[in-house]
């Protein structure tokens, strides 16, 4: 392993590179550089070799070819122990590059300004990850440097061991190199799989999938302590998502803590009045809405308080004082808003392990929204579940028709049970749930649970169903403890025989058209 003596550097993104390269020159290491990172190296007062001049080739087709060069990539390849590559690169007048410093065109960027095509494909980076490649590939003899978080780190080891780099730190930051040519193809694949010719998208989903994530946080453990896990960021994730979101106070997140956390925002962003949900093991336990949030946390939490115990809490608005007072009061595992006041981080931060999230504006897009299933040999894709009922959208099938108070008690029940597990029933009245039974097999026992978990009398309250009634028997049920109007999909065999019971019980009902399982 030798000495750096030769670097080149051609960076799209220049932060730090004029410090990078001042320490580099002044261990007398020359300088190959291109196109405006040359330009600006020079203008600091750097003593820098033009890629040009040294291949005797200039710069042609507005820098589209400028680095793709024998002498560049025999420079970066030669294998220094091996005495053929070495005559070679003499005989051919090839000097040995040692440290390679690139990162590349911003396409990413660039697409997600709204570019027009033929800008975003100019900003295809050939000669950069060509370069970034072969030094990766050479690491044992050739330094690769992608990113300037890096440049301190390079330089310190070079002063600790004179300057030379371990062969641990080029192994690191030649994986570091692949990782990066990889993301940044990903992008590309990504974009043309789902646009023609015009730059218009038309694949919802693409013959090839690209999915880039990259590591955020290793986790203490899994959904149980003897399972591994971590965090992986999407990286095309915008603010607005809880991989941005800010935590505030408390502990680390854990796996199932992500899990619910995600389930609890997914719920109140459908409502536009202050909402609250309260989760337990990805069902809501418990949710409303109120004129202010106080009253949607008070009437949430009515539904089942003792459920409510290490509950994760989601909110729609900024978590105010006498909210806050009321989270103190019970034992919470983590609460996510898109902000807090002060007062009330004056008093949820007395409770040292409370997680408190800050999502900011929630980012809900409607149009590619995905979710992701793994099993094993391969990986379900589908668009999330935006569905949000309209009077537009629904038809009444009974002679008995909803008051105006009940309509706007299954509108809000809808909303609700297409967040919890199959199947799933719903009770409730125009403001808050009142029984809620999840992730049964079949839908008489959700029923059953959901009248088991109620905490007010059932007389006059509505029902909704994920997906259709198979048979009358829940109707019945439900006319025994006094449901008064039902909302469903619809599409059964039997739906004649359920109407039928409805209309002898005096029950209206509402068909969506729509089902809304959840088994996610």
């Amino acid at each position: 392993m030798k000495k750096i003596k030769r670097v080149l550097i051609s960076v799209y993104d220049k932060r730090g590179v004029v410090a990078f390269a001042n320490e580099l020159a002044k261990s007398d290491i020359e300088i190959l550089s291109s196109g405006g990172t040359a330009l600006l190296l020079q203008n600091e007062g750097l003593s820098v070799k033009k890629v040009e001049d040294y291949t005797g080739f200039p710069e042609i087709m507005n820098g589209r070819v400028k680095t793709l060069h024998p002498k560049i990539h025999g420079g970066i390849l030669c294998k220094r122990d091996n005495t053929e590559h070495l005559n070679q690169a003499k005989s051919l007048e090839i000097d040995l590059i040692d440290m390679v410093v690139v990162n590349l065109y911003p396409f990413k960027e660039t697409v997600e300004k709204g570019s027009s095509l033929d800008t975003i494909i100019e900003n295809i980076d050939i000669g950069g990850p060509s370069m970034v490649r072969s030094a990766a590939k050479n690491y044992k003899d050739v330094v690769v440097v992608t990113s300037p978080d890096d440049y301190w780190k390079i330089l310190e080891e070079m002063k600790k061991n004179n300057g030379l780099v371990s062969l641990k730190t080029r192994f690191y930051l030649a994986s570091k190199a692949f990782s990066h040519t990889a993301l940044y193809d990903g992008y590309i694949s990504s974009y043309f799989s789902k646009i023609d010719e015009s730059g218009k998208e038309i694949n919802e989903f693409p013959e090839i999938l690209s999915l880039q994530f990259t590591k955020k946080d290793l986790l203490r453990y899994g959904e149980n302590p003897h399972q591994k896990a971590v965090f992986y960021e999407d990286s095309n994730a915008p603010s607005g998502t809880l991989a941005k979101a800010k935590q505030l106070h408390g502990k680390k997140l854990s796996f199932n803590n992500y899990i619910d956390l995600e389930a609890a925002k997914n719920i109140v962003f459908d409502f536009k009045e202050p909402a609250i949900s309260i989760m337990k093991h990805t069902n809501p336990c418990g949710a409303a809405v109120g004129k202010t949030l106080k009253e949607a946390f008070e009437k949430a939490l009515a539904t089942d308080s003792l459920s409510a115990f290490g509950s994760i809490v989601g909110s729609n608005r900024e978590i105010d004082e006498s909210t806050a007072l009321i989270i103190s009061k019970m034992f919470v595992e983590a609460v996510i808003a898109p902000s807090f006041s002060e007062e009330s981080l004056k008093i949820l931060t007395k409770k040292k392990n409370i997680r408190l999230i800050e999502l900011g504006m929630p980012f809900i897009d409607k149009d590619n929204d995905f979710e992701f299933k793994k099993i094993s040999g391969g990986l379900l894709v589908e668009t999330a579940d935006r569905f949000l009922l309209s009077q537009d959208d629904f038809k009444i099938v009974t002679k008995v028709k909803p008051t105006e108070k009940q309509l706007k008690a299954l509108l809000f029940a809808q909303k609700m049970v297409k967040h919890v597990k199959s199947n799933a029933i719903v009770l409730a009245n125009e403001t808050e749930t009142i029984g809620i039974g999840a992730g049964q097999m079949s839908r008489i026992d959700a029923l059953e649970i959901a009248i088991k978990k109620s905490n007010k009398e059932l007389n006059g309250a509505i029902m909704a169903s994920d997906a259709f009634f198979p048979f009358r028997d829940s109707v019945d049920r439900a006319f025994e403890v006094g449901i008064k109007a039902i909302i469903q999909p619809g599409g059964s065999v039997r739906d004649a025989e359920v109407i039928d019971a409805c209309n002898e019980h005096s029950i209206a009902m509402i068909f969506t058209g729509t089902r809304n399982f959840r088994h996610l």
